[in-house]
C-alpha cells in the first residue's frame, strides 16, 4: 500500500510541476507580445532586449540593467523618469506577465 501511495504522490508532483511549467511558458508569452507589441505604448518603442529583438532609444537597455521582476512590475504600475505608469491600462496578470518575462529575458531573474 506504502508503494502506490508514493508512486501516486509522484504522480500528481510530476502534473503540478508540468503545469507550473506550462503557465510560466504561457506568462513568457504574453509578457513578450505585450513588451512587442500590445501594451499601449509598447515597451518596445522605448526599450532594448534583445530576446524581443527591439532597439528603444528611450529607456535603459534592460539587457544591461539586468532588473528582477519585483522591479520590473514597480516601474509598470508606477511609472519612472519618462516612462508612464500602466497602472489604468494593464491588469495585474499582464503586469506580471511583463515583469517575469522581461526579468528572464534579460537575465535579472536569478
Amino acid at each position: 500500500m506504502m508503494k502506490k501511495t508514493c508512486t501516486l504522490a509522484a504522480l500528481m508532483l510530476t502534473a503540478l510541476v508540468g503545469m507550473a511549467h506550462a503557465d510560466e511558458a504561457a506568462q513568457m508569452a504574453r509578457g513578450k507580445e505585450l513588451f512587442t507589441t500590445a501594451a499601449v505604448p509598447a515597451c518596445a518603442v522605448c526599450h532594448t532586449l534583445k530576446d524581443a529583438g527591439t532597439e528603444g532609444a528611450i529607456g535603459p537597455v534592460l539587457d544591461e540593467l539586468q532588473p528582477d521582476a519585483a522591479r520590473v512590475a514597480r516601474a509598470l504600475k508606477d511609472g519612472i523618469g519618462a516612462m508612464p505608469s500602466f497602472k489604468a491600462t494593464m491588469s495585474e496578470a499582464d503586469i506580471a506577465a511583463v515583469a517575469l518575462y522581461v526579468s528572464k529575458a534579460s537575465g535579472g531573474a536569478k
